[in-house]
Formats: C-alpha cells, sequence, structure tokens
C-alpha cells in the first residue's frame, strides 16, 4: 500500500513568505509616543525594551511587577485565584491607601487585561502607567480614586504562547492562546461561572464593586481607519441606564477627545454585517450577560468593552491603551460621585417588567464612518471569493448601523423565584454571583406559577464546554407545596435583574439554557401493558368526560388516531401514576 507524507504549513518555513500577510497600514506617530520609555529607563518595562514590539512571559510580568509593588506603599498585590494549571492570578491595587480600596468612599477602577491572553495590550499600557504613577510624576491621578489592576485574566491561556495563534493581528511577536487550558472562552463564562478564572473575578466583582469596569481586547474582522474602539450597552437597551447615560453623554466624548489629542483615532465597536459588502452596514448590538459588559449592565457595574484594532501596530494600540486607561481615572477622579448616583439610582431600581433579548431594529441609524478601501478578490488555489483591504482611506457618509433595540423576549418580573434544595449547582451559582436568598425553614404551601416545557431542543455539539438547551413553556398556577430547605430568591434585591436573568428559562444566557436542568426532560418510571390497560379501561368506564375528551382527541389528531403507542401515552399522562415532575422547570415562580 502506498503510504502518503501529509505536511502541515508548521512544517515549512513561515520565512520564506512575505513578511506581512496583512492589509496595508498608514505610517503613525502620534503624541502618545512621548509616553514610552528608552531601555536604559531605570523602570522600563519589559515590552518597552523590545520597543513596544513583544510583551513578556507570565514570569517577566509579574518579576517586574514584584520590584515595582515593592517600591512603593501605594501598591499592593493580591492573589485572587488559581488557574486550572495552577497558576496564582493576580491583581495589583494601587491607591494613596491599598488597603481601604472599597472602603474609603473613593471611585474604584477595575481594569481587566488578558481575559484573551493573545489579546494582551491592556496589560502592557497598565505596566506602564503604574510605573509611571509610583516612579515618575503621576502619583496625582490617585489622589481622588483608586484603581484594581489584572494584568493577566486568563493565565494558562497566556502561556499557551506562539507566534502563529492569531493570524489577523499585529503584534505581538509572540501571542496567547484564545481559550484557557480547559479550552473556555472566559468572555462567555460570565453567567454560567464554570471557570477558575471566572470565579475568582466575579469574587472581585462582589468585593469591591467598581464604579468602572474597563474589559481590554483585540478585534477581529474588518480594516478601518480608527485604532481604539470602545462600547457598552447603550441607553437603548441598557438594564442600568443611568449608568449607560453617563457613559454615553459623558465618558464617551471625553475619552474621545482625549485619544483624539494623543493622536489616535477612537471609533465605535464595529461588527460587520456582510463580509464581501461592508457599505451594507455595521451592527449595534444587546449584549447579553455572558460577556462582560452585558454582565456589567445586568449587575448595575458601569462596564466598557475595549477592542483595540488588530490590524494596527502592538506599539501604537498599546500606546493608545495608556491614553484611555489614563484619562479614565482622571474622568473618574472628576464625575466618580456622579456615576455612584447613577449606578445607585439603577440599584434601586424594581421595574414592573424586564426585556431578556433584543433584536435588531429595521430602521439603521446612518453614521459617519472612518473606512479602508477594499476590493472583492478571488484566489486561484481555493476558489475563495473574498474581500481584500487596500489600505486606501475611505470615508462612509452615511454607514447604516442596525441597532438591536427592538424588544424580542419581554417578561413581567416576579417577586421572587423558588428554587428546590436538590438544585445543588444553581444555588452555588447564585452564590458565586453575590445574589442574596433565603432559606425555607420548614415546609409550607402557597399559590405558586409553575413551568411546564412543551416543546424543546438540545444543541447538537457544545459551546464553550456545554449542550444548550432550549424550550418553550406553559404556565399555570398551582398550590404547591414547598419543602424545608426551599431558597427564595427575592427580584427586590440590588442584583434583582441579574437573577431574573440566570433564573428566567427563556433568557438567553439563563442557566437552563445553558444545560444546568437536563434531568427534567427525563422520564424513570415505566408501565407495563398488563399493568396499565386494566387502569385505562376503568378510567374510560368511571370518567365520561375523559372518555369523551379521549374520542375528540383521536378524531382530531390522525397520529394519534394511528397509533395505539400515542394512545397509551394520551392515557398515561392522565393517570395518577405519570411522573409529575417530568418537564417540569425545578424553579416556581412568587408573584
Amino acid at each position: 500500500m502506498n503510504r502518503i507524507k501529509i505536511l502541515t504549513l508548521s512544517a515549512f518555513c513561515f520565512s520564506a513568505f512575505a513578511a506581512d500577510h496583512l492589509p496595508p497600514f498608514p505610517n503613525w506617530s502620534g503624541a502618545s509616543a512621548q509616553l514610552q520609555k528608552e531601555a536604559q529607563h531605570p523602570w522600563v518595562t519589559p515590552a518597552e525594551l523590545s520597543g513596544l514590539t513583544t510583551t513578556p512571559s507570565y514570569d517577566e510580568t509579574f518579576k517586574f511587577l514584584d520590584r515595582l509593588v515593592a517600591s512603593s506603599p501605594m501598591l499592593r498585590m493580591d492573589m485572587i485565584g488559581v488557574s486550572p494549571q495552577g497558576r496564582s492570578i493576580y491583581m495589583v491595587k494601587a491607591g494613596t491607601d491599598p488597603e481601604q480600596i472599597g472602603k474609603d468612599g473613593k471611585p474604584v477602577l477595575l481594569v481587566q487585561a488578558g481575559i484573551h491572553s493573545g489579546e494582551i495590550d491592556g496589560k502592557d499600557a497598565g505596566l506602564m502607567l503604574l510605573r509611571d504613577i509610583v516612579q515618575g510624576e503621576k502619583a496625582g491621578l490617585l489622589n481622588d480614586v483608586n484603581l484594581l489592576f489584572i494584568p493577566i485574566l486568563s493565565v494558562d491561556g497566556h502561556e499557551r504562547s506562539g507566534k502563529y495563534h492569531r493570524m489577523n493581528q499585529r503584534g505581538p511577536e509572540q501571542q496567547g492562546w484564545r481559550s484557557t487550558a480547559q479550552n473556555l472562552n472566559l468572555n462567555r463564562d460570565y453567567a454560567k461561572a464554570e471557570a477558575l478564572e471566572m470565579q475568582a473575578l466575579l469574587k472581585v466583582l462582589n468585593n469591591y464593586k467598581p464604579d468602572l469596569y474597563l474589559d481590554v481586547h483585540v478585534t477581529d474582522g474588518e480594516d478601518y481607519q480608527y485604532d481604539i474602539t470602545f462600547g457598552f450597552n447603550e441607553p437603548m437597551h441598557a438594564a442600568s441606564p443611568n449608568a449607560a447615560s453617563w457613559l454615553a453623554s459623558v465618558y464617551r466624548p471625553e475619552l474621545n477627545q482625549a485619544l483624539r489629542q494623543a493622536g489616535h483615532l477612537p471609533g465605535p465597536l464595529v461588527f460587520g454585517l456582510d463580509p464581501l459588502d461592508f457599505s451594507k452596514g455595521i451592527s449595534g448590538a444587546h449584549f447579553t450577560p455572558r460577556l462582560s459588559n452585558g454582565y456589567g449592565d445586568i449587575r448595575h457595574i458601569p462596564t466598557v468593552l475595549i477592542e483595540n484594532h488588530s490590524l494596527k501596530p502592538y506599539r501604537q494600540r498599546v500606546l493608545g491603551t495608556y491614553v484611555l486607561l489614563e484619562h479614565s481615572l482622571k474622568l473618574l477622579a472628576e464625575q466618580g460621585k456622579v456615576l455612584q448616583l447613577a449606578k445607585k439610582a439603577d440599584e434601586n431600581a424594581r421595574p414592573a417588567s424586564l426585556t431578556l433579548a433584543y433584536k435588531a431594529s429595521d430602521t439603521p441609524e446612518l453614521i459617519r464612518f472612518s473606512g479602508v478601501a477594499s476590493e472583492i478578490r478571488t484566489d486561484k488555489i481555493t476558489g475563495l471569493q473574498y474581500r481584500a483591504w487596500t489600505g486606501e482611506p475611505k470615508l462612509y457618509e452615511e454607514l447604516p448601523q442596525y441597532w438591536e433595540n427592538v424588544p424580542a423576549v419581554e417578561i413581567d418580573v416576579p417577586a421572587a423565584y423558588w428554587v428546590m434544595p436538590e438544585q445543588h449547582q444553581v444555588l452555588a451559582k447564585l452564590a458565586l454571583h453575590g445574589i442574596e436568598t433565603t432559606r425555607l425553614k420548614s415546609a409550607k404551601t402557597i399559590q405558586l406559577q409553575q413551568l411546564t416545557a412543551t416543546q424543546w431542543s438540545f444543541a447538537q455539539k457544545p459551546y464553550e464546554g456545554r449542550f444548550t438547551t432550549d424550550a418553550q413553556f406553559k404556565r399555570d398556577w398551582k398550590k404547591i407545596r414547598l419543602p424545608a430547605g426551599a431558597v427564595r430568591v427575592s427580584t427586590d434585591q440590588p442584583l434583582g435583574r441579574l437573577a431574573v436573568a440566570l433564573l428566567e428559562p427563556t433568557a438567553p444566557d439563563s442557566l437552563f439554557h445553558w444545560g444546568f436542568m437536563p434531568g427534567m426532560f427525563e422520564r424513570t418510571e415505566y408501565f407495563e401493558p398488563y399493568a396499565i390497560v386494566p387502569l385505562i379501561e376503568q378510567a374510560a368506564k368511571q370518567d365520561k368526560a375523559l372518555k369523551q375528551e379521549f374520542d375528540d382527541a383521536v378524531k382530531a389528531d390522525k397520529a394519534l388516531a394511528g397509533s395505539a403507542e400515542a394512545k397509551v401515552q394520551w392515557w398515561y399522562q392522565r393517570l395518577p401514576y405519570y411522573d409529575q415532575h417530568y418537564l417540569k422547570y425545578p424553579i416556581l415562580l412568587e408573584h
């Protein structure tokens, strides 16, 4: 038998290929370049030693931070968790008194880098900024505000480093991996909170309750002129409308101005609708609680998703991130009390109804957009048709942006949810999120709404480590005897909307959707024909109305009429022997 040896591309020498396979980009020389220190500086960061073309390893990063923290009483570094591979996850606390952060009333800025550790701009920008605060002339930044900085959240992914991880990203030379050692994408894990890294982060959010939360990423996708883009759930579809209004009316214009003055071009988050025709427009997404800015919105922590443009050089992106972080500190020092009041107003709101999911409007907003010209090409080898970006600036005077602001799933907010005591995973998740609960000491009977699945489907392949579930439900009111140990989750609490998002099964990131309750779809008791047939005959003889209902059903349903098994199942479902928990959602609603 002939054996064919198949070589992967990694077997070839990539140096034989073109030096840069990415679209061309214009030279950049912004004012923020002066922030970069030369190699001879006593506190030069590891990335600056290479001219901001590389990023340090985990060990190199924390060697520098250990030295920096030891040099100043304004810094302290805490271990907030341990990764699946056993690496420590650290957070730097920076303030005039780090031990009083969260207690002294000063506004708190949380900056998180490396949730996707190939997108590591925030780490190197943060190291430079901390250096300039404690070893430069910027200590005044922390007079009226505190900073929490997580340099690397996905530490295992960070150490899965290589040159060929992100083919659509211009630097650094070595890049970490997008997912964790357990192959979980942390920025899809906020609601289900399965990763150890995410559980560590939730403890930080619960303990410190930051007033502003910045999550630093690098984009995928299209080419355009903007180098720093950022966004959040807008007031039109936010669960925290007061904070969203502050972000839209104060934060965005102030940061845009600061970035422009430093030589950068800030812009909106860009999610193209058609990979072959950019002129069709972009999405104005509503972010759900699986994502950082969706999660922050629903638990009333003003959260900004920063997406630096992957096609811009690493140096340019890092310096732009530095400017954004510095001016976020300045703005929070000035506006912190205003933002705290907005945040408190959102926490105190108790809406009677809640929109859980949105769909895009058919009517776009037309925006002015600084894009890049492109052309459609066909690859000679594969026949693939694709959009090639030319690097030439192109201004779209009226680019359509389709906002996701049309309600798709709406519910009346219940007074409370009742979680049965056997739902240990659900109760553990609620505790992780910091949601308040009370446990029933003795059994009692109350009128509750029970949900029964009428149509359901299961994912055919895993997504983020789970097989998701979707269903439609019939809702009935019943007197139900709750056992001792049942847990009441009131929606009359600051995290009430988060409780709804996790426990309402039709919500896009509910624990039900993430597949935490598969047992409700299984029946474990059975019957034998010799036992059920006499029961059916007896029921038909004694209950004339039920017999008539059966006859009418047979006339109306051809499938039922033609199947003896279906007829037996029809009767079985109406006998007292039928499993009364089958298809019943194991969480009850109190209105």
